[in-house]
């Protein structure tokens, strides 16, 4: 939604196609046009996806027709049914975008190998192909040689820069705070980091522990704590967007343990933008984002001494503190969804050029 805002600004015309989401009985947006069903389903990453289910071809066939696009631009291409009878019948340029990377475990390889005769097929359906990160196009290394252009995810940094009115970090604080927010799933790791939060509140009792977001482990994790007897770690459930931007900026530290299954790190990102330092586990996905200085942020969440380490030092040594914010503020800015925005319409400028060669 944040790119068809930006390009709407600069005058072009956008539509949001979709699946009708799952549950959803709420008003659809004047420019969002769904058509067919989604279902819940576990993902290859340990996560839930919706994926499409029920395709009205006829549906498909009217909206292309009466909106003739000069740019379709699909997202995670790959998950059947809906984008592969989209593709099919498009007349109009095509861009895929790989967002996720699911090859960490064997299962999901076993998966991926499964249903390669049914996406490398679609290769030559497009006329160009994004990544979100290197991570992000790993599978698609395994299907073809064509070109990948690396454009990574963006945040809207006026929001993050400002805000709703937090409260203020200063010593002032009885506690400093460390702030997670996601879904509570085995990959994102927030057991390891109840672990190490543990070990630091050994050394320090000034520190407290933050959790935001819901998921399959959230009873888990809670009877986790309780039984280990992890002090003042506090779950809010779910939180609204304006919620979590406030606790980015009121928060001393931002920690996000993900063990596999990251292509990117858009909340690393938001936390930046927001003044925030970040402890963050040392997973593909996440290396794409912290680097030069910020991969001092980088740590195995399953080491727990050295993770409870890195989080004291990212809290209470100022001087690294400085030098870190330093550079985030100076690095985050490439991420600002002008520059994203910019970077895709030079990739549909490139697939139109691509899709009326193929015409003449």
């Amino acid at each position: 939604m944040a790119l068809r805002d930006e390009y709407v600004l600069r005058g072009h015309y956008v539509r949001i196609l979709t699946p009708q989401p799952r549950d959803y009985d709420g008003e659809i947006p004047e420019d969002v046009i769904t058509i067919g069903g989604s279902v819940n389903t576990k993902a290859f990453a340990g996560t839930s996806w919706q994926w499409s289910v029920s395709v009205d071809t006829d549906a498909i066939d009217t909206v292309l027709n009466s909106e003739k696009f000069d740019v379709l631009h699909f997202h995670e291409p790959w998950i059947p049914v809906w984008s592969r009878q989209l593709v099919l019948r498009s007349q109009s340029a095509n861009v895929a975008t790989m967002h996720g990377r699911f090859l960490d475990t064997m299962t999901a390889k076993t998966i991926t190998t499964a249903i390669t005769p049914y996406t490398k097929p679609m290769i030559n359906m497009f006329d160009a192909f994004t990544a979100v990160s290197e991570a992000a196009n790993e599978y698609f290394r395994t299907l073809s040689h064509r070109h990948v252009t690396i454009v990574p995810n963006g945040i809207d940094l006026t929001r993050y820069h400002h805000g709703p009115k937090a409260n203020p970090k200063s010593s002032a604080k009885s506690k400093k705070t460390i702030f997670y927010v996601g879904r509570l799933e085995n990959r994102k790791g927030v057991k390891y980091l109840l672990d190490a939060y543990y070990l630091l509140t050994q050394r320090r009792n000034d520190v407290e522990l933050l959790i935001a977001g819901t998921g399959p482990d959230e009873k888990k994790l809670k009877q986790y704590a309780s039984n280990n007897d992890v002090p003042n770690v506090k779950f809010t459930g779910f939180i609204s967007d304006d919620e979590k931007i406030n606790l980015y900026r009121s928060s001393d530290l931002y920690c996000s343990p993900a063990r596999y299954g990251e292509s990117f790190g858009i909340v690393l990102l938001e936390a930046m933008a927001s003044g925030c330092p970040v402890v963050a586990g040392d997973n593909l996905g996440y290396q794409s984002v912290m680097k030069d200085t910020g991969a001092i942020s980088l740590v195995n969440p399953q080491d727990a001494s050295d993770f409870s380490r890195r989080l004291e030092i990212m809290l209470y040594d100022e001087a690294i503190r400085k030098v870190w914010l330093d550079w985030a503020e100076r690095y985050v800015k490439q991420f600002d969804y002008r520059y994203i925005a910019d970077k895709y319409l030079k990739v549909y400028e490139q697939a139109v050029s691509r899709h009326h060669a193929k015409k003449t």
